[in-house]
């Protein structure tokens, strides 16, 4: 790191420092003066940093004249960007007092009568050394607000995973432990809301007005606000951009949970390619018959067993025919000709088929309870 204050000779250091007698309430002036939010009363916290900073901001500087030294003690300065951040204030006018303080400084001492004896290179050092000073000063407060700052936003997300936890939790929180939670992460509950699983859910969240995320395990949720018709919908999806994700059904806040639930078993439907949508952002309610399916594993695969084992005896290649046919012609609802057109061959050929199929199936296609069993047997994969 630059330290031009080297290259000022030691004794400017004893020369220059009667000139300084008086300058921190000159500086106070003028930065009260010329930064409004500056402008009150130096008391508290507030005037007791500020009348710190510029004594030991004149002391320090003085003390490195001439020295080889790194400025390593900035904690002061450091401390003040965190006040700013801690009493809602940007760097703006922080950033205009050293400024403010560092031109009134040089004022000071350029104007001095000791100053005007030094010869020109040496001011040139003095100034560079100045101003090289203050920059290093200002950079500390950078630093204190911005690890304030992280500080925070840490403080709050952890606040904000409790309460999705806490919103997620079967059976539900009391009313009143939500109220406490949303409160303490500084969170409005809507009237209405969606859960939404997606991996990242926080860096998402971060992106759709209003809701909040927790990177859970297997999957990240975000809490959506529902407040309008079709809106929220179109944010969350500009908050997503490309990632994959599944949205529950839309539930008021005391059934958080009920959404919850629906997007984390969707999510590994359609993570597995499960729900027939090419979508990036799935629904669960365009997809209940499929998570109807999935919330009974071991009876959904006995149904398939059941069902498709006399086709599943087949050769492959038949077998594969027969279940195109079947799907086509069930959801052509028993129409020949609709079912031809679904498969690109001639109405002929499905009655063929169809002869076959109920070679093979015995009255299944005219029953139908065992019509609808079948129907949910070929939305089923196939064992493993």
């Amino acid at each position: 790191m630059d330290r031009p204050w080297a290259r000022v000779p030691g004794w400017v250091g004893a020369a220059v420092r009667p000139e300084l007698s008086g300058a921190v309430d000159e500086i106070i002036t003028a930065v009260r003066a010329e930064v409004p939010d500056y402008a009150r009363p130096l008391t508290g916290r507030f005037g007791m940093r500020i009348t710190e900073g510029v004594s030991v901001a004149l002391g320090q500087f003085v003390d490195l004249l001439g020295s080889d030294g790194e400025l390593t003690d900035t904690r002061v300065y450091r401390a003040l960007g965190q006040l700013e951040h801690r009493e809602g204030r940007t760097l703006a006018a922080l950033q205009s007092a050293y400024q403010v303080g560092s031109r009134t400084l040089w004022r000071r001492l350029g104007g001095s009568p000791t100053a005007r004896q030094l010869p020109p290179e040496v001011i040139f050092s003095l100034a560079e050394a100045l101003f090289t000073y203050i920059e290093q000063l200002s950079a500390a407060s950078v630093a204190g607000w911005a690890a304030e700052e992280s500080s925070r936003a840490g403080s709050l997300q952890t606040r904000r995973h409790a309460l999705v936890e806490l919103l997620a939790r079967r059976p539900p929180a009391s009313a009143a432990e939500v109220e406490r939670a949303a409160a303490a992460a500084s969170w409005n509950p809507p009237a209405r809301l969606a859960a939404l699983a997606v991996d990242n859910a926080v860096d998402v969240a971060a992106r759709i007005p209003s809701a909040i995320g927790a990177d859970l395990d297997p999957v990240g949720l975000a809490l959506v606000p529902a407040l309008d018709r079709t809106g929220w919908l179109e944010r969350v999806r500009v908050g997503l951009g490309t990632r994959r994700a599944v949205l529950g059904p839309v539930v008021g806040t005391a059934e958080a949970h009920r959404s919850v639930a629906r997007a984390q078993t969707a999510w590994s439907l359609h993570a597995a390619g499960r729900l027939g949508t090419d979508d990036t952002l799935a629904r669960a309610d365009e997809h209940l018959l499929t998570l109807l399916l999935a919330a009974a594993p071991d009876v959904a695969d006995d149904l398939r067993r059941r069902t498709l084992a006399p086709v599943d005896d087949l050769p492959a290649g038949a077998a594969a025919r027969a279940v195109e046919t079947l799907q086509a012609w069930l959801d052509a609802h028993g129409d020949v000709t609709a079912t031809a057109e679904r498969l690109h061959v001639h109405p002929q050929t499905v009655r063929y088929r169809l002869a076959g199929l109920r070679d093979t199936l015995g009255p299944v296609l005219d029953d139908p309870t065992a019509r609808l069993e079948l129907a949910l047997a070929l939305r089923l994969p196939p064992p493993p």
